[in-house]
């Protein structure tokens, strides 16, 4: 055949997938380049605006709490009118955020940054997972899942450098305008290659009489929310973000205290906890598209994470042994995500048929707000009463919290699924 007229890829083809799996990543990544925004110019920002750190934290209390209760109600739009305008809407919040930001001079101007930024970041997970489930081959999911969260965690990496460099250099001002754009020229790249990512409301709409069993909707769009494995999901992503919430916030401070590290050293253990989170998400895609208990792989790499935070709160293995420590937690729990990501899209599909992707995922995702807003605010007194090991130990029992309720949110998809 001559290569000028070879039709165009059909929708399951490798090369149209990986651009879907590639926007759809670029979109993720940014969103959390946003979640970490602000974080980075505390320093500047405390200082121009005599903040406390209290009031600095409910900054970002601010953003996960909007975001949280977006994200829930984000689904039902997402599922009336599709992914895309609500894709390209969120990432002009994102932007706006920035703009903002960049025009603050009051600490009023700074919450309202903060919830612009929430509202923006609600639609991403909705959005993202209904236009990878609807428009990527099923085997190729698990390796979309992985990329999907390879790149938000090199959205977190790249925020702090990025924002406190232009910050250092030319002011937390001109740090905010060009987070600005950042979204402004990634809302750009999606709009140029929309048509990769068409999911009309016509795809979703079904007849009233329609069933599960044939992959549409129930007629009852609030169904799910009477749904054990549906809450079972929500808890799963509370206890696990929830965990990480400490770590992210907390462990240089643990970890500089039991192991007598700096404050540059405790900082990079953090890092080393990203980067192995990474590896572990590329991992975890293979795996997930070649096995169907995916609770079992999320059981063994959460329980191994857990085993990691528990050596590390023993406080006997020396400072030079805390770097791999980290990075081999992270590891497990980023092994755990494409697995996730494919449990509860079992857990949706088996009850409630395809076309409640964007419902279920934007209450299941929801949790992950939830678990972050709270973090700190139910672990923080640890630390103020010096409670270092305990901590630590609090984030091997979410993490063990989390597996359980994997466990059981596998083994309701496949009873439901026997049952059908």
């Amino acid at each position: 055949m001559n290569p000028s007229s070879s039709p165009p890829p059909s929708p399951s083809s490798i090369r149209h997938d990986a651009e879907v799996i590639g926007l759809v990543g670029l979109a993720h990544g940014t969103s959390h380049f946003f979640h970490l925004m602000l974080p980075p110019l505390f320093p500047w920002l405390m200082k121009d605006f005599d903040l406390t750190y209290t009031e600095a934290g409910l900054l970002m209390t601010t953003f996960f709490v909007i975001s949280g209760i977006g994200q829930a109600l984000a689904g039902f739009i997402v599922d009336k009118v599709g992914s895309r305008p609500v894709l390209f809407f969120g990432m002009g919040l994102l932007a706006l955020s920035g703009v903002v930001l960049g025009v603050s001079n009051s600490y009023a101007m700074l919450l309202l940054t903060a919830a612009v930024a929430g509202l923006g970041n609600s639609i991403f997970h909705p959005a993202d997972f209904t236009l990878l489930n609807r428009r990527v081959a099923q085997p190729r999911l698990g390796h979309a899942f992985s990329v999907h969260g390879l790149s938000g965690n090199l959205g977190w990496a790249a925020a702090p450098v990025f924002m406190a460099g232009i910050a250092t250099f030319a002011g937390w001002q001109a740090a905010g305008f060009a987070a600005a754009g950042v979204g402004a020229i990634v809302l750009a790249v999606l709009f140029w290659r929309r048509s990769m990512l068409v999911n009309a409301a016509a795809e979703l709409v079904v007849p009233s009489h329609s069933h599960a069993e044939s992959g549409q909707a129930t007629p009852n769009q609030f169904a799910f929310l009477r749904s054990t494995p549906v809450w079972m999901c929500f808890a799963f992503f509370f206890f696990s973000t929830a965990a990480f919430g400490i770590l992210q916030n907390y462990s240089p401070a643990i970890l500089g205290n039991m192991y007598g590290m700096s404050l540059v050293l405790a900082t990079g253990s953090l890092t080393a906890y990203l980067l192995g989170s990474a590896a572990g998400t590329i991992t975890g895609g293979f795996l997930a598209s070649r096995n169907e208990r995916n609770e079992r792989l999320i059981a063994i790499a959460l329980g191994f994470s857990a085993l990691m935070a528990l050596l590390l709160a023993s406080g006997q293995i020396g400072a030079a042994l805390v770097f791999p420590v980290m990075a081999l937690m992270g590891f497990g729990v980023g092994t755990s995500g494409p697995n996730r990501d494919l449990l509860v899209r079992r857990a949706a599909t088996s009850q409630f048929g395809k076309t409640s992707f964007g419902r279920i995922y934007g209450f299941v995702y929801s949790g992950l707000d939830v678990g972050l807003a709270m973090s700190p605010l139910v672990f923080g007194p640890l630390l103020d009463a010096g409670k270092f090991q305990a901590a630590l130990v609090a984030v091997a029992m979410l993490l063990v919290a989390a597996l359980l309720t994997a466990m059981r949110i596998g083994a309701a998809a496949r009873s439901r699924a026997v049952a059908v």
